[in-house]
């Protein structure tokens, strides 16, 4: 449901016992443990029992499973999640008890009031993009706040407290979100069209990031119409990357900042989108004024983000394992940079298995075609129905949509509408040397390690 968004956003020393609901998912976590920490009491539910709420209560924080009108006794105010519906017991408790009833951008606002912040937002790669700036801050000593929308391994969390005067968050555009902010940085990955059930058309949704951009003081972005300072792989940027070079699962490329030579930046993940994160992080970095060799270093340390090509398990000996990978991708440019990726990972004679799950109908109603298309890169697709989420469903738009526009031969496309024959169907086709790939937005994430357990591997 549509929250609005107040008129005045109230600290968050201020807001008294504030209670979210869906406190599980990745946007509200963070914003709990930024409030916990800061001192305010805090207390959430959520539909579901999973490792973040039982971290969240071992953090010293109340998380109830299931919705009930009695966790808002004593409560002041209620962050909710998008995914909440009206008839969501606590919303309408709140409603009914005229409780500050806040979207979950007003919520991370409120911890942000006194500090520099910087907002990354874009249709793809801001997690990564947000994870990178954050660990390089920190190797720059500037230890940052920091919100983003995933776990991330180098940082041990989505979110916490830091001592600086800096807040690095992930600024979601899904839901307008993005526009409470007001950044000193904004800084843009790119804008490429989605979430067209909230913007309605391609043009809202590029005016939307063009305001995004006004807000701030100063954007970095590849694009020149939105910048203030440009970083990308061309000539004339400002922050300019060239000699870009991707094997053995790192990535490595050299960076010009207004001419000096900064020399070459390493990462320990693979693929072209994940250089073009790296120098927009860089590029930030700079512009708030961190030694530039800091942030190169602290670029190197980055392992990657939670759900963003990350190595789930393995299955047999070293030389010939089946490798099976996640990924968060959902929209066709991302199906296409993590398939680019994951191809450079391939051994010899190994193939590509990848499972994709499409997240949303309106989504894949727009974007089904262009979805099966990129899935045609991998060697064997295996294709999930919808992942339904905040709409209702349609018999006319499911996985078979997809599948249909994959550009490989029928048998080596299959349409597996039965999520409990996913896994046995991955397992049937999986050989040594192949990597597999789970991808998608949803519970897609659930079957890379179940698949691993089946097949008689180990985790990570």
């Amino acid at each position: 449901m549509k929250i609005p968004v107040p008129d005045e956003i109230l600290p968050a020393d201020q807001l008294g016992h504030v209670h979210l609901v869906g406190i599980g998912g990745a946007g509200l976590s963070g914003i709990a443990r930024l409030m916990h920490a800061s001192g305010v009491v805090v207390s959430g539910s959520d539909a579901n029992d999973s490792p973040v709420v039982r971290a969240l209560r071992e953090e010293g924080i109340t998380v109830h499973v299931g919705h009930d009108a009695a966790h808002l006794d004593g409560v002041d105010t209620v962050v909710a999640t998008t995914a909440a519906r009206e008839d969501n017991p606590e919303i309408a408790e709140a409603t009914r008890r005229g409780l500050r009833l806040w979207p979950r951008s007003a919520g991370l606002q409120s911890v942000l009031i006194g500090k520099r912040v910087v907002a990354v937002a874009g249709t793809h790669g801001k997690t990564t993009t947000t994870a990178m700036l954050t660990v390089a801050l920190q190797e720059a000593g500037l230890d940052p706040t920091f919100a983003i929308g995933a776990e991330v391994a180098s940082l041990g969390t989505n979110a916490r407290l830091g001592s600086g005067d800096v807040a690095v968050v992930e600024a979601d555009e899904s839901d307008g979100a993005f526009l409470v902010y007001t950044p000193d940085v904004a800084a843009i990955t790119n804008v490429d069209a989605d979430h067209l059930d909230h913007w309605g058309t391609e043009e809202a949704y590029e005016a939307a990031f063009a305001e995004f951009a006004r807000r701030a003081r100063v954007t970095v972005t590849e694009r020149a119409d939105l910048a203030d300072v440009t970083a990308a792989f061309a000539d004339g940027a400002q922050v300019r990357g060239h000699d870009l070079v991707v094997e053995g699962g790192r990535t490595r490329f050299r960076v010009e900042a207004r001419g000096v030579d900064l020399g070459e930046v390493e990462l320990a993940v693979p693929g072209r989108h994940y250089a073009v994160d790296a120098l927009l992080a860089l590029a930030v970095g700079l512009e708030l004024g961190a030694d530039p060799a800091a942030l190169v270093r602290g670029l190197a340390r980055h392992q990657g983000a939670k759900r963003r090509m990350e190595l789930v398990g393995t299955v047999g000996a070293a030389d010939r394992a089946i490798r099976v990978y996640d990924s968060y991708a959902h929209h066709p440019s991302e199906i296409r940079g993590d398939l680019e990726a994951a191809r450079s990972l391939v051994g010899p004679g190994g193939r590509l298995v990848v499972c994709f799950q499409p997240h949303l109908v309106s989504r894949t109603r727009i974007f089904g075609t262009q979805m099966g298309h990129e899935l045609g890169a991998a060697d064997e697709v295996v294709l999930m129905d919808v992942y339904v989420a905040r709409e209702d469903s349609d018999p006319e738009v499911t996985g078979a949509l997809v599948a249909g526009a994959v550009p490989l031969p029928a048998e080596r496309v299959r349409f597996v509408p039965d999520r409990a024959d996913v896994v046995p169907t991955l397992a049937g086709i999986a050989r040594p040397g192949d990597l597999v790939l789970t991808l998608g937005a949803g519970d897609v994430t659930a079957l890379a390690p179940e698949l691993v357990a089946l097949l008689g591997g180990s985790g990570a």
